[in-house]
């Protein structure tokens, strides 16, 4: 039998088979193994949400992940581009269109020019290289890719939900949709083939700039000077003699003619463009008094380091609400996009009341952003955190529905949250989060808080209900640690947005919390929701979740890397 079985002939024609066994043994287990192997257009899609669209971008070849994902974010760009010009064109008719309809195209003019940033920058860096990238590096990209799909989809709620021509509604909603299945298939390939690197801790870490121990790095009046060294007798610059905040110059703002401008734009415009981190931060002294005015920080303008004298002293306030015809985001009274920026000592404050139901204090969509000693006040979508890598500390917030929202990689931490008095029927959300992309880095961790009724709540008797949060969108992630819970929250913790929407794909949870709110015992009992340990919770702390330890020492901000 044996000799029947391999003679000459069976071993010809097993030779001439073996080079396809091979190939195909290699195809099966390449998803799994090596990134540097090339596989099929199927097999790399299968990491995808939508593998047969996935297939229908990608070049009909075998490559590497990183070869697909270089092509595909290529693709990514180009089409943001395409997009913005589209947006444009629709702009250049804003005569014809209605008001909403403008402030719908305007968001959007916006959040493309954005994407293209992000595209451009994403790009360039995977470009660059022929495999691996270093882990600060792989995080940028992760964030700026994980912002592009949020970008598209507030473009796409303010379109669907402001916008009055139905024309422009329905040509700008399917493009939207297929741009961010586009996009989402950059995120995927970049996380199949690049994200796993940063878990390598021999990767370098980024460099910090050399600051000059608190020094002004030129030549300042007595008068900057001075300024200089009060704010840092205030509760910022407490950093360390090898690494403290430099400024690169100051400017004042006063009410009374004092300073050097009497509103806070005029102070934001003249600040200089595109300044580094190891340039410095141009410093923005607002007095105390009440400024009535809508701030927006272009994304030109890095590094401002906005200074007041205090919560309730220092107040930007505006009324600008969703139901007087204003998009949620552009809702803001307070805006900012440009990264690298630092708030200090200042109320941040919309005053359009929980009738208007949307009306946001607050929106960063800046990245490396920092809140210190501030207070947001609001009812619903008070403070929007809506992209890339945040940090708020010791700061105040008021709210009554989804009042911290967005999608943002966020900490706060050692902050006091008060749930305020919502409108006759409605129930408390303290926060709302809007992942919608398994592969976006992004979530909200709130460590180390304390949560308290609002005045106006706490008189009312506790008859209104208070939850943690509930599902914005299909993925949200929301975390809760070490923070203290008084007795409004609701024993079930958390609420449903709708019917059994994202209950299976959100990821809820809690960590080592106190209070009379706290018991986890009669939690819902959702796919998603978690109650975790010390190894999970340390995922979301400062160091990890943001990788902090690379951009907020130069704030001077005071944190804790990981848990208390």
């Amino acid at each position: 039998m044996a000799s029947k079985l391999f003679s000459p002939k069976t071993f010809s024609i097993l030779f001439i088979l073996l080079p396809l066994v091979i190939a195909t043994l290699q195809l099966s287990f390449a998803d799994s193994s090596d990134p540097t192997v090339a596989v099929s257009p199927e097999t790399i899609c299968k990491s995808t949400q939508d593998p047969s669209y996935c297939k229908s971008v990608l070049p009909n070849r075998n490559a590497s992940v990183f070869d697909y994902g270089r092509s595909v974010i290529l693709k990514s760009l180009l089409q943001a581009r395409k997009f913005s010009n589209t947006v444009d064109t629709y702009l250049q008719s804003r005569s014809t269109l209605s008001v909403t309809t403008v402030r719908a195209l305007e968001d959007c003019q916006l959040l493309a020019g954005l994407n293209v940033d992000c595209l451009q920058a994403s790009y360039e860096t995977v470009n660059k290289t022929t495999v691996s990238l270093p882990s600060s590096e792989v995080d940028d990209v992760q964030t700026m890719l994980s912002a592009v799909l949020t970008n598209q989809q507030t473009c796409l709620d303010g379109v669907e939900t402001t916008a009055s021509d139905s024309s422009i509604k329905n040509g700008l909603s399917g493009k939207l949709l297929n741009d961010t299945k586009l996009h989402g298939v950059s995120l995927a390939l970049f996380s199949k083939g690049w994200v796993p690197i940063k878990k390598i801790s021999s990767q370098p870490k980024r460099k910090h700039p050399k600051f000059r121990n608190g020094r002004l790095p030129l030549k300042m009046s007595s008068q900057k000077r001075a300024i200089y060294e009060s704010a840092r007798r205030r509760k910022l610059l407490q950093t360390s003699d090898e690494v403290a905040v430099t400024v690169y110059d100051i400017v004042v703002v006063s009410k009374d003619g004092s300073g050097n401008f009497t509103d806070i734009t005029s102070a934001v415009t003249a600040a200089p463009s595109n300044l580094n981190a190891s340039d410095g931060y141009f410093l923005i002294y607002v007095t105390a008094d009440v400024y009535e005015e809508y701030v927006s920080i272009p994304k030109g303008k890095s590094y401002l380091l906005m200074i007041g004298d205090g919560i309730n002293q220092t107040i930007i306030t505006g009324n600008r609400s969703v139901d007087d015809g204003y998009t949620t985001f552009n809702s803001a009274t307070f805006a900012v996009v440009a990264p690298g920026f630092v708030a200090v000592n200042i109320t941040f404050r919309n005053t359009a009341g929980a009738i208007k139901h949307q009306a946001v204090a607050l929106r960063s969509g800046a990245d490396l952003s920092t809140f210190y000693s501030c207070s947001f006040e609001g009812y619903q979508d008070t403070l929007y955190t809506h992209s890339f890598r945040q940090f708020y500390r010791e700061c105040d917030i008021y709210g009554t529905v989804d009042f911290i929202f967005g999608n943002a990689a966020v900490v706060l931490q050692n902050c006091n949250i008060y749930p305020r008095l919502p409108l006759s029927g409605q129930f408390n959300t303290i926060t709302a989060q809007g992942r919608t992309d398994p592969n976006q880095n992004t979530g909200t961790s709130i460590h180390n808080a304390i949560i308290k009724a609002a005045d106006d709540l706490a008189a009312n008797g506790g008859t209104t209900q208070t939850y943690l949060g509930r599902p914005w969108k299909q993925y949200s992630t929301t975390v809760f640690m070490q923070s203290f819970m008084d007795s409004l929250i609701n024993p079930a913790g958390w609420h449903e947005w709708s019917g059994t929407f994202a209950l299976s794909t959100l990821y809820y949870a809690e960590y080592n919390n106190s209070g009379p709110g706290s018991d986890t015992t009669n939690r819902v009992t959702w796919d998603g929701y978690h109650v975790i340990d010390a190894t999970d919770a340390a995922t979301f702390t400062v160091s990890t979740f943001l990788q902090a330890d690379d951009w907020l020492p130069q704030t001077g901000v005071p944190y804790t890397d990981g848990l208390i």
